[in-house]
């Protein structure tokens, strides 16, 4: 007697079926609301929510807040080992992607507790915001933040010829010489400000990166928040074998 086929689990079809309406609506186009989908599909909207998530992990549709979810037309993914700190402008370039600077913010601020220990400098140290979207083919796909001291970068410095990088402005001057990054890297849930900013939903996962730049005299000289969209990013890390015994 021959075994019957096994039915596909209740999750795998609900993929499959978000699959096939992703891939048959327009790039651009906007899918049912949350609602009237989960009923279509005969799930729960939270079982619906998480489902999306993995095809907004993927890059193939994104939920904007108080306007509903839209597919994401096909996009080249910025892919990259961790080795060498690089731009995101390095990076486009190299694959011949279009990236540019958004919405921006620099602001001069004084040092707290978080930035005085991560930058090594005094409470109230005078210090400079550099916030801003980074787009890829007019498309947000990264929210960046670097603070630095106002000695090594003033507000004058990145308000004319600014294209997004911090990093490149300080290799261009060439001084402080710049010899290593230290990073931390997790999963966030997006905060509203984010949010917005990267038109997504708030709560929506991220990948965040909190780094140190240091100088060849051990001086942090930049300490920075970098948030990405999955689907638009792939890091890599190249791991040596340990030895036993």
């Amino acid at each position: 007697m021959m075994a019957k086929d096994k039915l596909p689990h209740p999750y795998q079809r609900l993929q499959a079926e978000l699959a096939t309406l992703i891939a048959t609506t327009p790039a651009g186009g906007r899918l049912p609301a949350e609602p009237e989908l989960a009923r279509q599909l005969g799930v729960s909207r939270a079982t619906l929510r998480e489902a999306m998530r993995a095809f907004e992990g993927q890059g193939k549709i994104r939920r904007r807040q108080g306007l509903g979810t839209f597919v994401v037309g096909p996009t080249r993914v910025i892919d990259t080992g961790l080795e060498v700190l690089e731009s995101i402008e390095t990076l486009a370039q190299k694959i011949g992607l279009d990236v540019s600077m958004g919405d921006h913010e620099i602001s001069e601020i004084q040092a707290g507790e978080l930035h005085s220990q991560e930058l090594q400098v005094p409470l109230g140290h005078p210090l400079v915001r550099v916030a801003r979207v980074i787009l890829a083919e007019n498309r947000p796909v990264a929210y960046l933040v670097d603070v630095l001291p106002s000695d090594v970068l003033a507000p004058a410095d990145v308000e004319q010829g600014f294209t997004g990088s911090v990093l490149d402005l300080l290799l261009q001057r060439g001084s402080p010489r710049l010899v290593r990054s230290e990073a931390e890297i997790r999963a966030v849930a997006a905060p509203g400000e984010i949010a917005r900013a990267l038109q997504i939903q708030r709560g929506d996962v991220l990948l965040m990166f909190s780094a140190r730049l240091y100088t060849d005299e051990e001086r942090v000289i930049d300490y920075s928040l970098s948030y990405f969209l999955p689907g638009y990013f792939r890091f890599r890390v190249v791991r040596r074998v340990g030895e036993h015994g």
